[in-house]
């Protein structure tokens, strides 16, 4: 459950302040500015608030996936799904091996896109769970593989959370 929040800025009157003795000059210069006030609600807290005029402000949120997994990293994982698929076509009934090795083409697919669809990673968990048990755990070991891991927090927090929601033991 998320934070909630009712946060409320207001500034009735903004000073500047220069290097100038003549009083009636600044007060000239502090009535002239304008009044601002922001009302904000907000169910997450996070990220910046900025009031005033003539602000600047830049953000560069998110790490690229290629600064979380290196090439070798991508090539050790390429690696894992070929084992998997090997251990499908060696332990497997015959009239279950097409299929099976459908869901682990999906697995890897979805694994390795910018955004991992967790949907289809939960899908593919619970169909070797249901049609071959004996496999399950080896999908399992893929998913909770660390690697899996960085692209999942690659796609944002958002998802790295509910991946830990979903496939955290």
């Amino acid at each position: 459950m998320g934070l909630r929040s009712d946060l409320t800025f207001t500034t009735s009157k903004i000073f500047y302040f220069s290097n100038t003795k003549d009083a009636s000059s600044m007060n000239n210069l502090n009535q002239s500015q304008p009044s601002i006030s922001a009302n904000i609600t907000a169910r997450d807290i996070s990220g910046q608030v900025v009031l005033g005029s003539q602000n600047t402000v830049s953000q560069q949120s998110g790490i690229a996936p290629e600064s979380l997994v290196t090439p070798a990293e991508l090539e050790e994982l390429r690696q894992c799904f070929q084992q998997l698929r090997q251990q499908v076509q060696l332990n497997a009934p015959t009239e279950k091996q097409a299929s099976a090795l459908e869901r682990v083409d999906e697995l890897e697919a979805t694994i390795t896109t910018e955004k991992p669809d967790l949907t289809t990673i939960q899908y593919v968990k619970n169909w070797f769970g249901k049609h071959l048990p004996k496999l399950a755990g080896a999908v399992t070991g893929i998913i909770i593989h660390p690697i899996v891991g960085k692209l999942v927090e690659a796609a944002g927090d958002m998802a790295a959370a509910d991946f830990r929601d979903r496939f955290s033991p």
